[in-house]
């Protein structure tokens, strides 16, 4: 089949990219090659065989051109950042995405199915349970003057206790920072249009994805690019907040082999699946993993420091997903192996760890809680 690929210079749709070819597709890729993301141009692993425009997913005609002729379309293009530059979020994920199936009514073309990238923030800060009151919610973001103090858990709202985080699963959204907005309106665009003009189409909620051809620049790639520059290049990563935050980290192979399934699928049609790892680990664990990778030892930097627009926890359910038949088979351990391979491959890298950190904090993004007694004593126990 000729299969588009919008955002294909990326992460996970080169890796897609190659999957799609080994199985004999014919491909073509639609990416604007958007820096910092890309900062030195289109990428050298993307097969010379492989159609390339350079376009952007907001532009019409960029899109007619795109789809000429395409069968499936995998619409991986996004917008993700920490910044306060809101519009780009919707200019790029929704009326992106709007624009795809407003040219795919128009033209009336005969796609036999779209297979869109969403995310895990959908969930906002998830779903929590108060053993106390016997009670389910869906948390609300943490205010500001919560974060200021240091007071980092979600409790709850009647009895003031600590709650117990759940994985959520794919009936449940509360999106609240710029970016969980506009992926769950592009997946409300894409299931509602896609039902109504019979164009089959599937939502991913990828959760933390993670292994080689991450960005270098991109802040957004988490915790792996963070941790394993830092240990390649011998300096303490910063941690914020505590370091206890839960996270759902998912190997690209794992994703990749997800991506495959669904096109094969009609049970994945008009679905939303979420693609996770199926374990937890917390971001101190992360990086342990990620220090016994490279073989390093060194002590990160826990300064009572934030991110405006994180959540406490993140963890999917992924039983819709293995129902199909799909399991998760990589570690985190092999996700930062192969990540430390690719970064080993790497020439003329410039010390590019400070540029996103910097950026964010100009922009306010970063910032240090009050030093608290209570905050102070939990730093100071992590030293011992």
């Amino acid at each position: 089949m000729k299969v588009l690929v919008t955002g294909g210079a990326g992460f996970i749709g080169s890796h897609t990219i190659d999957a799609l070819f080994k199985q004999g597709h014919e491909i073509r890729i639609l990416d604007n090659l958007q820096k910092p993301v890309h900062l030195k141009g289109k990428p050298f692993y993307i097969p010379k065989e492989v159609e390339f425009i350079l376009g952007d997913v907001r532009n019409k005609a960029d899109w007619e051109k795109a789809l000429q002729g395409v069968e499936v379309v995998y619409h991986l293009a996004a917008y993700q950042d920490y910044l306060p530059d809101f519009s780009t979020f919707f200019h790029v994920n929704t009326v992106g995405t709007a624009l795809l199936y407003e040219v795919a009514v128009e033209k009336k073309l005969s796609l036999h199915k779209v297979v869109v990238a969403s995310s895990q923030a959908v969930y906002g800060e998830g779903r929590y349970l108060c053993d106390s009151c016997n009670t389910f919610v869906m948390a609300d973001q943490r205010s500001q003057e919560q974060l200021e103090k240091g007071d980092w858990d979600i409790v709850c709202y009647s009895c003031g206790k600590e709650m117990e985080y759940i994985p959520v699963w794919e009936e449940l959204a509360n999106p609240q920072n710029q970016y969980a907005l506009s992926k769950y309106s592009q997946e409300k665009i894409a299931l509602n249009l896609g039902y109504r003009y019979h164009i089959p189409t599937v939502a991913m909620r990828y959760s933390i994805v993670q292994g080689p051809r991450q960005s270098f620049y991109n802040a957004y790639s988490g915790a792996n690019r963070i941790f394993s520059l830092s240990a390649f290049m011998k300096k303490s990563p910063p941690i914020y907040e505590d370091g206890k935050q839960l996270r759902d980290f998912v190997n690209i192979g794992d994703v990749v082999k997800a991506n495959l399934l669904v096109l094969a699928k009609d049970a994945a049609n008009f679905k939303v699946f979420n693609v996770g790892g199926g374990k937890s680990y917390s971001v101190l664990e992360f990086y342990d993993i990620v220090q016994k990778v490279f073989e390093v030892n060194i002590p990160p930097r826990l300064e009572g420091t934030y991110r405006v627009g994180d959540t406490r926890h993140a963890i999917s359910d992924i039983s819709s997903l293995t129902s199909l038949g799909w399991q998760p088979e990589h570690s985190p351990e092999k996700s930062v192996r192969d990540y430390r391979n690719y970064l080993e491959q790497q020439e003329d890298m410039d010390d590019i760890l400070d540029y996103a950190e910097n950026l964010m904090k100009k922009m306010n993004v970063v910032r240090k809680a009050a030093k608290s007694d209570r905050l102070r004593l939990k730093q100071e126990k992590r030293k011992i």
